[in-house]
C-alpha cells in the first residue's frame, strides 16, 4: 500500500507540474501573438501597451537578431533576456527558456518575426513562482496525507483480512480437534459463497470419505475378528477333546482331520486379508502371460465338476478355443474360482463359465440358475465381508477378492441377475491375440 501511494502520489505530482507547464506556455504563445501585432502596427511601444502593464502581466522584450534591445516592458531596457548563442536558437521557430531574471524563476518564450521591415525577436516571459508554489502545497499535502491514507488503508486491510481469515482459523480449531475417535465431526463453513466456503466443502467432502474408509477398516476388522474366532474356537475344542481321551485313537485321528481343516480355514483367510491388502497397497503382483481362456475355463470347470455332481448339478464351459487373453493365470484361476464357489454354494440348477469376446477385451461370465442378487445388494457385492438378506449373500471375502484381481488386471466385476434368474457375476481382461484352436471346450 506504500508502494501504491508513493507511485501515486509521484504521479500526481508530475501530472500537476505537466499541468501548470502547458498553461504557462498556452499563456506565453498568446502573450508572444500579442507583442507581435503590437510590434506590427508600431502605433506605440511595450511601455505603452495597456494590456502589458500591472504586476502580473508579465515581461516583454523585443530585440534585433544582434542582440539590441529593439523595446520593452519598463525594467528590461538595459539588457537583452537571451544570450548570443539562445537568440540563434530563434532562428528555427519559438523556443522556449528558463531563466532566473531580478532573482525570480520565469519562463521565457523566445519568437521571431517580421516587423518594420526587419527581423525582431519577440520574448515574453512570465513567473514560474505560482507553479512552484502550487507544486510545494501539493508536496506538503501528500507528505501529511500520504501516512494518514496509508494508516487508514492498514487497519482497513487488517479488518478486512481478520475478517475473511477468521473462517479459516474456526476451521482450524475445529480440525485440531477431529481424530479417529471423532471422525464423524465436520469443519464449520461459512454461508458466504466464496473460496473459503468452498474449500472448507471440499474439506469436509474429504473428511467424509475418510470417515467412511475408517469405518470399513473398522468393520473389516471386526469381521475378521469374527472370522477368525470360529476356527480358533473350534481348533481348541478339538484340541481339547483329544487330550480328554488320548488313548482313543479314532478320536485323536478325528480332532487331528478336525484341526487341519481348521487350520486350512485360518491359512485361507489369512491369504485373503494379504491379497486385499496388497490390493489397497496398489502392490497385488500380477504375472502376465498369454492365457488360453477356453483352456483357464475347463480347468475350473475339472476342479468342481465333481463337487457339483455330488450335489446334483452341472458346470457348463462354453468358451472360443481361440482365445488369449493377456493375465496372471493363478489370479484368474483364483478369482474364477472364488465365483464358482459362490455359485455352488449360494446359487442353484447348473453353473456356466462363459467367455465373450468384445473388441481388445474378453469378459468372463459365471452364472447360476438360483434366486440371484437381493436388489438392494448389488452395490455392495464386492465389499469384504458384505452380508445381506435372503438365500445369497456376499460370502466372506471370495467376491471382494473377485474385484481386487480385476483392479489389478486394469478392469472391474460387475454383478447382477440374469432377465431369466440367477446371478451373473463377470469380470474382464485384456486380449492379446487368436491362436489356433487346438482343443474344443465342453460340459
Amino acid at each position: 500500500m506504500a508502494l501504491v501511494l508513493a507511485a501515486t502520489g509521484l504521479f500526481l505530482y508530475s501530472r500537476l507540474g505537466s499541468d501548470l507547464d502547458r498553461t504557462i506556455e498556452q499563456g506565453l504563445r498568446a502573450r508572444a501573438a500579442d507583442v507581435a501585432a503590437l510590434v506590427e502596427q508600431a502605433d506605440e511601444g511595450l511601455r505603452e501597451a495597456r494590456n502589458l502593464r500591472g504586476p502580473d502581466d508579465g515581461l516583454a522584450q523585443v530585440v534585433r537578431p544582434g542582440g539590441a534591445v529593439f523595446d520593452s516592458t519598463v525594467g528590461l531596457e538595459n539588457e537583452p533576456l537571451l544570450t548570443a548563442g539562445q537568440l540563434e536558437r530563434t532562428s528555427r521557430g519559438a523556443t522556449f527558456f528558463v531563466h532566473t531574471v531580478e532573482g525570480e524563476k520565469v519562463r521565457l518564450l523566445a519568437e521571431p518575426v517580421t516587423a518594420q521591415d526587419q527581423r525582431l525577436v519577440v520574448i515574453v516571459g512570465a513567473s514560474r513562482e505560482p507553479r512552484a508554489e502550487a507544486l510545494e502545497d501539493l508536496r506538503t499535502q501528500l507528505i501529511i496525507g500520504g501516512p494518514i491514507a496509508l494508516l487508514l488503508a492498514s487497519i482497513a486491510g487488517y479488518v478486512l483480512a481478520s475478517a475473511a481469515l477468521r473462517p479459516v482459523e474456526r476451521m482450524g480449531e475445529r480440525a485440531a480437534t477431529i481424530s479417529a475417535a471423532s471422525s464423524s465431526r465436520r469443519l464449520p463453513v461459512p454461508r458466504a459463497e466464496d473460496e473459503i466456503s468452498r474449500l472448507g466443502g471440499r474439506l469436509n467432502d474429504m473428511l467424509a470419505r475418510l470417515d467412511g474408509a475408517l469405518e470399513r477398516e473398522r468393520a473389516l476388522v471386526a469381521n475378521a475378528s469374527h472370522e477368525l474366532r470360529t476356527p480358533l474356537a473350534l481348533l481348541k475344542t478339538e484340541i481339547e477333546l483329544a487330550l480328554d481321551e488320548p488313548d482313543s485313537a479314532p478320536s485323536l485321528a478325528a480332532a487331528l482331520r478336525s484341526a487341519g481343516e481348521e487350520t486350512d480355514r485360518l491359512s485361507q483367510l489369512a491369504d485373503d486379508l494379504l491379497l486385499l491388502a496388497l490390493a489397497d497397497a496398489g502392490e497385488l503382483p500380477l504375472r502376465r502371460t498369454s492365457v488360453s481362456i477356453a483352456e483357464v475355463l475347463d480347468s475350473i470347470a475339472t476342479r468342481f465338476r465333481r463337487r457339483a455332481a455330488d450335489a446334483g448339478r452341472r458346470i457348463e464351459v462354453a468358451a472360443p478355443a481361440d482365445l488369449v487373453a493377456l493375465a496372471d493365470r493363478r489370479r484368474l484361476e483364483q478369482a474364477l474360482a472364488n465365483l464358482v464357489e459362490n455359485a455352488l454354494r449360494h446359487g442353484s440348477g447348473t453353473v456356466r463359465l462363459k467367455a465373450v469376446d468384445v473388441s481388445d477385451a474378453v469378459v468372463l461370465h459365471v452364472t447360476d440358475e438360483g434366486r440371484g442378487f437381493p436388489t438392494q445388494f448389488l452395490e455392495h457385492a464386492f465389499e469384504r465381508f458384505g452380508r445381506a438378506d435372503g438365500s445369497r449373500a456376499g460370502a466372506g471375502l471370495g467376491l471382494a477378492i473377485v474385484a481386487a484381481i480385476a483392479h489389478a488386471h486394469g478392469s472391474a466385476a460387475i454383478a447382477s441377475n440374469q432377465p431369466d434368474g440367477g446371478a451373473d457375476v463377470a469380470l474382464t481382461v485384456p486380449v492379446t491375440a487368436k491362436i489356433e484352436p487346438t482343443a474344443t471346450s465342453g460340459q
